[in-house]
Order: structure tokens, then sequence, then C-alpha cells
């Protein structure tokens, strides 16, 4: 089985507005066939709790308005520094960067297939290490 077409549109579009946003790592896996309740993971991180909210809100409203997709749930939104939205064909995980390297998700689906994405949302792929290199190495805590 895999990733169905309404998923992957939602994946593009979600993936765009996380670019648009600044996003920094995004990635998507299609986890269908090791998984029944979703398609797809869409992953993304930003340097900030400020930044992860941003982005959040932009896919958010992105999704409604294009899609007339709205999540069936939120979490973490107390924190921000990871924000999950379940829109049941697809997840979608904002992470603040530490939590992203902590947590590292990717290892847990590296043996799921990537997903194509938009390529603006490729071109942020080693932004948080750079950002980090800017930084003298840490990320910023809450701005």
């Amino acid at each position: 089985m895999t990733a169905t077409d309404r998923s992957i549109e939602l994946i593009n579009a979600a993936a765009q507005a996380a670019a648009d946003r600044l996003a920094h790592d995004i990635i998507a896996y299609d986890v269908s066939d090791v998984l029944s309740i979703t398609d797809a993971f869409l992953l993304a991180s930003a340097p900030n709790d400020r930044q992860v909210k941003s982005i959040v809100d932009e896919i958010e409203e992105r999704l409604q308005k294009e899609l007339g997709a709205k999540p069936v749930r939120r979490e973490g939104d107390r924190d921000a520094r990871w924000i999950l939205l379940d829109y049941v064909d697809i997840v979608i995980h904002v992470q603040h960067s530490e939590e992203r390297v902590f947590y590292a998700l990717e290892r847990l689906w590296k043996d799921c297939p990537e997903l194509d994405l938009p390529e603006d949302a490729v071109k942020t792929r080693g932004k948080a290490a750079e950002h980090a290199q800017l930084n003298g190495g840490t990320e910023g805590e809450q701005s």
C-alpha cells in the first residue's frame, strides 16, 4: 500500500507552507506500509518556539484555505517545543531543533520511502546545522 493522492496533496501543501515560514530540514515519509492509522509523516523544525508556532499556524491555515482540511487533533501548543497536527491521512511534526535532534524521528522512519516534496521544501535540508553553526553551535532558547 502507498500513500493516497490526497495524502500526497496534503503533504506537499504543508511542506510548502513550512518552507514559506522558513522551517528547517523538511522531510516526509510514506508510512502507509508500517502504520494503519496514517499514510504519511511530515517532519520540520525551527530554531525557536515562536517560529515553531508560526510554521504550524501557516500549515493549518494553508491546508484549511486551499484544501478544506482541518486537523482532528493539535498537540503541544503550550510549550511549542513539538507541535503535532493530526489530519488522519497525514501527521505533521514541527519540532524545536533541539527536540528534533534528541528524538531523531528520522531514525525511526528511515526504512520508509521518502516522499518527493516541493523544491522550496527540499532546499531546507541542512538549514538547522547551518543555523547552529552561525550561532556558535547552540540553538536559541525562546525568543
